[in-house]
C-alpha cells in the first residue's frame, strides 16, 4: 500500500522548510532510512530519510518550494498504486508536482492523478523520468507523440542538441557576469576558459526573502519592536590577551592549545564573568525573568546562508581547550549546513565579534528572549595617561546591549567593568583551564 513521506516536525519553533534537492528519482527503489532529500529550515540544512520501503512514486514538492511541517512531500509504494489521495489539495493542477511513474512501470490513466485532459502534463512517464535525470527543460519542447505528447525520443533529441557545460562554467554563466566567447576553443564541453566577462553589468537582481534570511529579517524587526534596547560601550586593555595568544600559538603541540584564538579567549572570559551577574545571564518572556545558573553561551557565526547563532552549553564548566574545540565544531557545522536545531537554540547570552573585520564598536541587536548581547570590536591603540606622559596601549572594544525593561544600567556597567578586568588579566583567569 502506498505511503506518504511527511516533512517531520523539526523542533518547537520550525514551521516550514525549503526543499533544496532530491537525491532519489521518481521510480527508484528506496529502503527504510534511505536519504531522500535535503531541506533548509530557518536554522539549518537537514537530510530527510525515507519512512517507508518501495518505489518512489511521486515527488510532491520540488526544489525551492517552501513546505509546512507535517505536509506530504513524496509517495512511496509499488507499481500501479494510486497517489491521488496524497496530493496537496491546492496543487492538484500545478505542473511543478512530479506525478510521473518511471522506469517503464505499467500505469494507466486511472492510476494517475485525475486532472482535466488539457491540464495534464503532456509528457510520457519515461520521457519525464529521463528529463528529470538529465536536467532537460521539457516545458519548451514540441512533442512528436500522439496529440503532441512529449515522448522519450524528444528528450533524447534535446540532449543531443544541448551544449554540455561544466559545473564551474554553468555557475559563472548563471551569475550573469560571464558569457560564451564568440570564438571559443574546440572543446567538447563549455569550460571556464570558454567564457569571457559580459559587456554590461548584470541587471538589478530580485532576491525573494525566504529561508534563513527571512527568519533573520523577522526576528531583528521583532527584537527592536518589543524590547527597550540600550547599548553601553567600553574597552579593555588587550596586552595580556595578545601576549597569551602568542604564547599559546607557540606552545608545545602536545598541549593542544595552538589553535586557541582571540575569540576563544573572549568567550572564555565571558563564561567566567557571567556567573557573578545573573541579571545578564537571563531570559525575559511572558513577563517572567528566568535567570540561569549555567552559562549557555551563544555566538554569532557568519555563513553563506546568513547569520546563525549556535550555543556552547555549560560554557562556564569547560576548560579553555574544551571551549575552543566546541566553538570550532559548532562554527564548522553552521558553515557546512550540518548544525542541528537543538544546537541553535537555548542560549542565555550572546557574543558577536566583528573585530576581525576592523569594526571598533557597534550596536548589537538583542536575540530575544535573551536580555543581553556583547559586541566585540577590533584591537586598536588608545592613549592612556601614565604619570607624566601618555602611553598608547592596545585596547579591545566592548559594546553591551541590554533589554532596559529588566536590566538596569548599573549592573550592566559593572559587568563590563569586571569583564574588562578579567580580559586585562586573562593569563591569571586561564590558569585553571
Amino acid at each position: 500500500m502506498a505511503e506518504a513521506i511527511v516533512l517531520p516536525k523539526l523542533g518547537n519553533t520550525v514551521e516550514s522548510a525549503i526543499i533544496l534537492a532530491w537525491h532519489v528519482a521518481v521510480g527508484d527503489r528506496v529502503e527504510l532510512g534511505n536519504l531522500l532529500c535535503e531541506i533548509e529550515t530557518d536554522k539549518a540544512t537537514l537530510e530527510i530519510e525515507s519512512s517507508a520501503a518501495g518505489l518512489l512514486l511521486a515527488q510532491l514538492r520540488q526544489p525551492g518550494d517552501e513546505v509546512p511541517v507535517m505536509s506530504n512531500i513524496a509517495v512511496v509504494g509499488e507499481a500501479g498504486e494510486s497517489i491521488a489521495e496524497f496530493m496537496p489539495a491546492t496543487e492538484m493542477r500545478t505542473p511543478n508536482v512530479d506525478i510521473a511513474f518511471s522506469h517503464g512501470l505499467d500505469t494507466t490513466d486511472s492510476q494517475r492523478v485525475s486532472l482535466p485532459r488539457d491540464e495534464r502534463l503532456a509528457i510520457s512517464p519515461r520521457a519525464l523520468n529521463l528529463a528529470r535525470r538529465k536536467g532537460v527543460d521539457y516545458g519548451s519542447l514540441s512533442g512528436s507523440g500522439p496529440d503532441g505528447r512529449i515522448i522519450e525520443r524528444d528528450i533524447e533529441a534535446a540532449l543531443g542538441e544541448r551544449i554540455k557545460v561544466t559545473p564551474v562554467a554553468q555557475a559563472m554563466l548563471d551569475s550573469g557576469e560571464f558569457k560564451l566567447a564568440e570564438e571559443r576553443p574546440g572543446s567538447v564541453r563549455v569550460r571556464k576558459a570558454d567564457l569571457v566577462p559580459a559587456d554590461e553589468a548584470p541587471a538589478v537582481k530580485a532576491i525573494p526573502l525566504k529561508g534563513i534570511r527571512k527568519t533573520i529579517a523577522k526576528r531583528m524587526l521583532e527584537s527592536l519592536r518589543t524590547t527597550a534596547q540600550l547599548t553601553l560601550n567600553a574597552s579593555a586593555d588587550a596586552r595580556a590577551l595578545k601576549t597569551l595568544r602568542k604564547r599559546l600559538k607557540e606552545s608545545d603541540e602536545s598541549l593542544g592549545l595552538r589553535e586557541v584564538t582571540i575569540n576563544d579567549l573572549l568567550l572564555f572570559a565571558c563564561s567566567r564573568t557571567l556567573p557573578a551577574f545573573p541579571e545578564l545571564n537571563a531570559l525575559f518572556e511572558d513577563d517572567i525573568i528566568t535567570q540561569h545558573g549555567a552559562v549557555h553561551l551563544a555566538m554569532a557565526v557568519d555563513t553563506d546562508r546568513g547569520l546563525l547563532v549556535p550555543v556552547i552549553r555549560n560554557a562556564e564548566a569547560l576548560t579553555l581547550r574544551q571551549l575552543s574545540a566546541e566553538a570550532k565544531r559548532l562554527t564548522e557545522a553552521c558553515r557546512a549546513g550540518r548544525a542541528k536545531p537543538d544546537e541553535l537554540s537555548g542560549g542565555s547570552f550572546t557574543v558577536s565579534n566583528l573585530g576581525a573585520l576592523g569594526i571598533e564598536s557597534f550596536t548589537p541587536v538583542l536575540n530575544p528572549p535573551q536580555v543581553a548581547i556583547l559586541g566585540i570590536g577590533s584591537i586598536t591603540l588608545r592613549p592612556v595617561q601614565a604619570e607624566e606622559s601618555v602611553e598608547f596601549i592596545p585596547h579591545i572594544g566592548l559594546s553591551l546591549t541590554i533589554n532596559h525593561q529588566v536590566v538596569d544600567g548599573a549592573p550592566a556597567a559593572r559587568f563590563l567593568q569586571q569583564l574588562s578586568t578579567n580580559l586585562a588579566q586573562i593569563d591569571l583567569l586561564a590558569i585553571g583551564m
